[in-house]
């Protein structure tokens, strides 16, 4: 949905806006003698134009008396009266340059304007600046909003950004580029692809995990933001693992735990688990490869009750 419309404010003062600006800066154009798309050149003003034309003709007639003055045709008065006339003129050109250059200076700051009235309108309708979804929208029509209030929230779904849990024993064990595979609940047995981007700098003190992000691709928007998955991250080198069967696993508030057998009666042990395979579930820490474990009846042990083998 980038550029899509999210909200659409009043534009009624805006345009007002727009259209006076944009009338002042047409009216000192016309001034000016501005053609569309034309550059500045003082010269084409027209009130320059009409000096420069009264300067040249003063010059010519400054000209023509000085060399009657020359022949004793005219008298030293009319020679001066032309000299004056030739000053004056020229100074009207000059002023009417200044004054042309002046205003293509306003002209300059109201086509700022302008552009200020022009952004202020278009910023009247606010689009999405990326493509995703509306997590929240913070108003409603006729509510009044004012500059820098946030009127809704935007999610990115592609790629969408994948937050996990690593337990401590495998921290050693991660990278950043690593892929990852996970599968959710509403899409049983498909599993997503993705790889890691981030990994926290600290673990979270109260689980003694990690925190990392991964990034899945998401183009056709089938993963939703706040879905629960379950990962999986490939280790770049096999390790070992212990299996047992998943009905030797007691599992209660989180915690797991199985029954080690020693001798004639059990100990209970608290584990860290991992994948399932099939019909067994991985021990990652707390079991030792060898040590048996008590399958049946487990709901009923407590550490130190005795079995029969």
């Amino acid at each position: 949905m980038q550029g899509s419309e999210l909200v659409r404010l009043s534009s009624t003062e805006t345009d007002a806006q727009l259209k006076e600006a944009q009338a002042n800066a047409a009216q000192i154009e016309a001034r000016l003698g501005f053609t569309s798309g034309g550059s500045f050149d003082v010269n084409a003003v027209p009130e320059v134009q009409n000096a420069k034309a009264a300067y040249e003709l003063a010059q010519s007639e400054f000209a023509r008396i000085k060399s009657l003055l020359d022949q004793k045709v005219v008298s030293q008065s009319e020679y001066d009266q032309r000299r004056t006339q030739m000053e004056a003129a020229r100074q009207q050109y000059e002023a009417a340059k200044n004054g042309a250059a002046q205003q293509y200076q306003s002209l300059q700051a109201a086509r700022a304007r302008v552009a200020l009235a022009r952004k202020a309108f278009t910023d009247t309708v606010v689009r999405a600046p990326f493509n995703g979804v509306v997590a929240q929208r913070l108003v409603s029509v006729g509510d009044y909003v004012t500059k820098g209030m946030k009127i809704a929230v935007v999610v990115r779904v592609n790629p969408l950004r994948v937050q996990l849990t690593v337990p401590e024993q495998f921290i050693s064990a991660i990278s950043v580029g690593q892929p990852v595979g996970f599968l959710v609940d509403a899409y049983p047995g498909r599993q997503f692809e993705g790889r890691l981007k981030y990994i926290a700098p600290a673990l979270q003190a109260d689980q003694r995990a990690l925190t990392v992000e991964a990034v899945v691709p998401n183009p056709k928007g089938d993963l939703k933001p706040g879905l629960f998955a379950t990962a999986r991250i490939e280790q770049h080198a096999r390790t070992p693992g212990v299996l047992v069967p998943a009905a030797a696993v007691l599992t209660s508030g989180g915690t797991s735990r199985v029954f080690v057998v020693s001798g004639d009666h059990v100990e209970e042990r608290v584990v860290s688990i991992g994948q399932t395979v099939g019909d067994a579930i991985e021990i990652t820490n707390g079991l030792k490869a060898g040590e048996r474990v008590a399958t049946t009846n487990v709901a009923q042990l407590v550490d130190g009750s005795h079995i029969r083998n």
